[in-house]
């Protein structure tokens, strides 16, 4: 094995990030593409090194004509390096018919597969390019710093299970290289050419023109513009959370009337009530009140709460008595009862 600067990167990139430990059991999602190629190759010649114990798992979509070729190319993959395999093939009754039901389903499904079998990490092989892709791509749709670094290094999936990316600070021209170099045989998938999904129109189209037009090093600049957003945004997060903490002043409470507002409110008894101190809250600055809201809203909403959700809420905190809310997605109401913001929810 030739030791290159991509295994020596990813090599202190797991160290230094803690990503995963020693002799930890990883589950690699390997869908047959040149960047999964590149991770998988880069694992197991660190393997050595790491001593850890390494998977392949595959997930079907059955998009594809030829996904079931796919599946076993990779098959035969994990059979040559004698690694264990696990394939998941979407049933008829799934309902796949977006690239984010798409993805759900695949952490659904190795989620699932890292508990059943003792799998401390799912290894995916997202790159820097991925990360600048999906900055542009939620960038465009309408988003906060919180979707700007939706990529992040690290993430609980389950309890003591982690989702890992190491791959973040290395291109797609950079794992399509190795793979070049090493001959490894990547399976072309045809829908990463097909322009009626958005995001290839980004890697297709958008960013080839910021490349020519602005920037050669695009792909390099955005992922370390979302690698900055993200340790902000874990700072914000954490202060939020402070703050949500002072100003909900109770638990919530269910079925009864809320004793200690200003002024009396009925509150019907089968709902849950959020109590939230306007004084509070108007004591911090706006950027970390619409993250208390935001983060309100994310446990009380069937979806995640977009701008004007959380800016409705926001308001409250400076409307007069008696304001209230039109119901949020779930039918929850929010109104002003003197010092409080009372959140109600009906079960």
């Amino acid at each position: 094995m030739t030791w290159t600067q991509l295994h020596a990167q990813l090599h202190r990139t797991i160290g230094h990030r803690r990503l995963c430990e020693k002799r930890q059991n990883l589950l690699v999602a390997v869908s047959g593409g040149q960047d999964s190629l590149c991770l998988i190759r880069l694992l197991l010649d660190l393997q050595p090194k790491w001593q850890w114990n390494i998977a392949i798992a595959h997930c079907d979509h059955r998009w594809r004509s030829d996904s079931e070729e796919n599946a076993k190319h990779v098959a035969n993959l994990a059979r040559h390096w004698n690694l264990p395999f696990f394939l998941e093939t979407a049933g008829i009754n799934i309902n796949i018919n977006s690239e984010a039901s798409a993805r759900n389903w695949r952490y659904q499904v190795l989620s699932n597969i890292a508990e059943e079998y003792g799998y401390n990490c799912v290894v995916t092989g997202h790159t820097a390019t991925d990360r600048a892709e999906t900055l542009l791509y939620n960038l465009i749709r309408g988003t906060g710093s919180d979707g700007l670094q939706a990529l992040t290094w690290r993430r609980g999936l389950r309890d003591k299970i982690y989702l890992v990316r190491p791959l973040l600070e290395i291109t797609r021209q950079e794992t399509e290289i190795f793979c070049q170099k090493r001959q490894l045989p990547v399976w072309l998938d045809s829908t990463n050419k097909d322009l009626k999904y958005a995001r290839n129109r980004v890697r297709q189209e958008l960013i080839p023109y910021l490349q020519r037009n602005f920037n050669p090093k695009v792909e390099q600049s955005l992922a370390q513009t979302a690698e900055l957003l993200q340790a902000e945004v874990e700072y914000l997060e954490t202060e939020a959370l402070k703050l949500r903490f002072d100003a909900q002043k109770s638990q919530s409470v269910t079925g009864e009337k809320e004793e200690k507002v200003d002024v009396d409110v009925d509150i019907a008894s089968s709902s849950t009530v959020v109590r939230l101190n306007r004084q509070v809250l108007n004591n911090s600055a706006i950027a970390i009140q619409r993250r208390v809201m935001r983060q309100v809203l994310l446990e009380i909403m069937p979806s995640t709460p977009n701008f004007e959700h959380i800016e409705k809420l926001t308001a409250l905190i400076n409307a007069p008595n008696r304001s209230q809310t039109d119901p949020f997605p779930g039918g929850a109401i929010a109104r002003v009862v003197g010092s409080y913001i009372l959140i109600e929810t009906i079960e």
